[in-house]
């Protein structure tokens, strides 16, 4: 059986996640794959951290390059989040002839372009659905079982932070700033947590969704973004009584030739599909010329739901050097 050797930058949640999978569904994994596959070593700021999670010692290193220039290493998983100096980790690792798995938002949209050249110029695969809605396998819905529509609209919850926060601000009557603090207390939200009520997070995302489904880039900061921090009790109270919920939506959507994209709260009739989406879900519906309507909902973060699309795209990859 060909062995596969996987280098993973980065052993926080997600990290974990992908490991964890690949430890608990090996057998399953090889099954499928046709290949034993192995990650060797892994990007980590100290290696002496004590960590939940037992591992080699000596797969540990601080020296990207130990990843990036082994010849042996096959996939190289990108999890440090951020976009430097990440996506010059990923630019390398694809010059160096490796393919790519990553979950970075942040990093795939603000370079989506040259990382998808790059990868093409190099022949190696990139893949990065876990870079929107967690676990909730979208990105390869797009770009595979849904590629024979034209799209005329996509939109999402595609943030749990916000969605938690505003489905609690709706159900218990809580104020902003309260379950913002319970957020945070209960890990949904990072301590500073601009980018996930900001809109930045979801502008990250919708670029990425507007990229596969229209075939049209824009970059994360030229999404007109609106984010929750200003809505109130008497916001949620008004929209109640008229039959609505607010959610913060990013939506694009085509209008002729043009496309209208935002990340914005929006009142949603209490029909509509996404407004039954509550607390850390995240869900995204998508209008095809041919298909309809659907809608795409689960975990939109968590160690491993996004591992589980990490390993996705790793068995993926996989499969395609096995053929080779």
């Amino acid at each position: 059986m060909k062995k596969i050797k996987i280098g993973l930058l980065g052993f926080g949640n997600i990290g974990t996640g992908t490991y964890r999978i690949l430890e608990m569904n090996h057998r399953k994994i090889a099954e499928t794959t046709g290949c034993e596959l192995e990650i060797t070593r892994i990007l980590v700021n100290d290696p002496s951290k004590k960590r939940e999670i037992s591992v080699p010692s000596g797969k540990f290193t601080k020296d990207p390059d130990t990843i990036l220039n082994d010849p042996e290493i096959d996939i190289v998983v990108e999890v440090l989040g951020g976009i430097e100096p990440a996506a010059s980790y990923m630019l390398k690792a694809m010059k160096n002839g490796k393919s790519v798995v990553t979950a970075n938002k942040a990093a795939v949209a603000a370079n989506f372009a040259e990382l998808k050249s790059v990868a093409a110029a190099n022949n190696v695969l990139f893949r990065f659905e876990a870079s929107v809605a967690g676990g909730i396998p979208v990105l390869n819905a797009l770009s595979t079982a849904l590629s024979g529509n034209e799209f005329e609209e996509i939109s999402g919850i595609v943030n749990g932070t916000t969605n938690y926060i505003l489905t609690q601000m709706t159900e218990n009557g809580s104020a902003y700033e309260d379950v913002l603090k319970d957020a945070q207390a209960k890990g949904f939200a990072e301590a500073d947590p601009t980018a996930d009520v900001e809109g930045i997070d979801a502008a990250n995302k919708l670029s990425i969704l507007m990229a596969l489904a229209f075939g049209k880039y824009v970059a994360p900061s030229d999404i007109p973004t609106t984010g929750i921090s200003k809505i109130t009790k008497a916001d949620i109270d008004a929209a109640k009584e008229r039959g609505c919920k607010i959610k913060l939506l990013a939506s694009a959507k085509k209008n002729g030739n043009d496309v209208e994209y935002s990340v914005k709260p929006v009142e949603l009739p209490l029909s509509h599909p996404l407004a039954g989406v509550s607390n850390e879900f995240n869900a995204v519906f998508v209008t095809g010329n041919a298909v309809g309507e659907l809608m795409f909902y689960g975990r939109g973060a968590g160690s491993l739901p996004t591992g589980s699309a990490v390993m996705g795209d790793i068995i993926e990859i996989a499969k395609a050097v096995a053929a080779k």
